[in-house]
């Protein structure tokens, strides 16, 4: 009995130590991305992918949407996540911008924007499942291409995600970035929530 214990004690250290070299991991050299920095100039042959189901994406010859689509001519807000359906992202980070997008409206946001290492179709019954979709615009960077672009790429193999996005968010007009928040760690919520980047709009 006693053995077993001990076992189960080293088995959660050991947990505890991967989440934390994981976090020891992220806590970055900061990104080439910047306050000022244009996105569409930074990432010119990006495309992201609109939070779809499999159906809509056979119909739609699996198409992809560039980033300036998304950015020309408009204001902002993207925030991005480690991944769909882990733990921080759907009980904070996605709920912080889902409760406050009438206030984005109020100041003149075109759109709120999450994009994360998935593809489309994950991140579209993620959406679904935090009701989250007529909300925010949820988009797929599902090779990671432009978290690398902008340097905002980082490992989570401890934590079995492998390569994901640092948690982070933006204020972006015409493509360019006016404010940016990036966490010291993906399991933190400290700079990157809705409240923070309302107040520097």
């Amino acid at each position: 009995m006693a053995s077993r214990i001990l076992k189960r004690s080293m088995m959660m250290k050991s947990t505890v130590e991967s989440l934390r070299i994981a976090a020891a991991a992220a806590s970055r050299h900061y990104a080439s991305v910047a306050v000022g920095t244009d996105l569409v100039s930074a990432a010119p042959d990006v495309r992201l992918q609109k939070a779809r189901t499999w159906d809509e994406g056979v119909s739609s010859k699996f198409s992809t949407t560039p980033l300036k689509e998304l950015f020309k001519d408009k204001k902002v807000v993207i925030f991005g996540l480690p991944g769909a359906y882990t733990g921080v992202c759907s009980a904070q980070h996605v709920p912080s911008y889902k409760k406050n997008v009438d206030k984005f409206k109020a100041k003149g946001i075109d759109s709120v924007i999450c994009v994360a290492v998935n593809d489309p179709y994950t991140l579209n019954a993620w959406a679904e499942k935090l009701e989250a979709k007529d909300a925010i615009e949820f988009y797929g960077d599902f090779d990671g291409s432009f978290h690398k672009s902008l340097d905002l790429e980082v490992d989570l193999s401890a934590a079995l995600l492998g390569p994901r996005s640092h948690r982070w968010s933006a204020y972006v007009v015409d493509g360019k970035v006016k404010a940016l928040n990036i966490e010291s760690a993906p399991s933190e919520v400290k700079v990157s929530g809705a409240d923070v980047i309302l107040e520097q709009i």
